[in-house]
């Protein structure tokens, strides 16, 4: 896949505060990647420079291979982007809001999904927008976004006010996005959303990549949880198992119920010792993304 977003090594100041300080982000085409950090860690000002708000300090930032402050008139043509604090004018009504949207990116409402979305979103948009609620003026932003099939989406926050069932559509419509073969970048503070939503993710902390890469290989950092209920056998064997760690037994109905973490390199060695044991029930859960994000600003995760 073709990145579509590519920082390496961004620099942001303002005066002698560097918002960003060396920052690393890529997000491919055909890709929804997650953006994450704390308030404060520099996700803004990234998302600024993305959109040629901000000129960098130093480092490089391209977006479709344009330099976002020089190109922003080329990149914005191509691109998506809803706030997680929707502003909107008030005397116009939701629809007539949506199709201000969508002409200012020269896209002819008629020919849009915008009634398609309409509905997908239970928007009501013969309202008029000053008596709209924040998850409405949401639903107005994300339906002229989704609507203007756009090559990027950059969506800060886009489920703030929305109700479980409509981030569910939202997350729905970034997939489809994604699928058509869009770029998705979403920053978000819901990290059970990115987990379920994202093929990638990126921390940062302090306006630097603190980890990044797909699920998959971010959970490699971390250790895995395993339950077991043993019938017959000694478990203590797994104590003494390099990379097994918490072990703790409590009698159990079917036997003795133990649960342990254990590294990815102690996996191996794990399925051995489980295999010479009576085993009637197992479950292995790989770490969550909380368990990721908060590893990376333990000092013992950060770099």
């Amino acid at each position: 896949m073709d990145d579509v977003i590519e920082v390496r090594a961004l620099v942001k100041k303002f005066g002698s505060f560097a918002a960003l300080d060396g920052l690393d982000l890529t997000v491919a085409a055909g890709e929804v990647a997650g953006f994450l950090g704390p308030n404060g860690a520099g996700k803004s000002t990234t998302i600024r420079v993305l959109l040629g708000m901000y000129r960098s300090s130093g480092g490089t930032a391209r977006v479709f291979g344009l330099d976002p402050f020089a190109d922003a008139v080329a990149i914005h043509s191509r691109l998506a982007y809803v706030p997680g604090d929707v502003s909107l004018w008030p005397q116009l009504t939701g629809g007539e809001c949506i199709d201000v949207l969508l002409r200012l990116r020269g896209v002819d409402p008629a020919s849009s999904r915008k009634a398609e979305l309409i509905e997908r979103f239970e928007l009501d948009p013969t309202k008029r927008s000053g008596t709209y609620s924040k998850g409405n003026r949401q639903k107005v932003a994300l339906v002229a976004a989704l609507a203007a099939d756009a090559e990027l989406f950059i969506f800060d926050e886009p489920t703030s006010g929305l109700d479980p069932l409509m981030a569910k559509q939202f997350q729905t419509s970034a997939r489809e996005a994604a699928g058509r073969g869009a770029a998705v970048l979403m920053s978000s503070h819901i990290l059970s959303e990115v987990e379920e939503l994202c093929e990638s993710v990126t921390i940062i902390r302090a306006g630097k990549t603190v980890q990044a890469g797909t699920l998959a290989q971010l959970r490699h950092l971390r250790r895995s949880r395993v339950r077991v209920t043993v019938g017959d056998g000694d478990v203590g064997v797994l104590r003494g198992i390099d990379g097994v760690h918490d072990v703790e037994t409590s009698d159990g109905a079917d036997g003795t119920d133990v649960s342990f973490t254990v590294a990815p390199e102690g996996l191996d060695a794990v399925t051995r010792a489980l295999g010479g044991l009576s085993v009637k029930q197992l479950l292995v859960e790989p770490p969550s993304l909380e368990e990721l994000f908060l590893h990376a600003y333990d000092e013992s995760g950060a770099r």
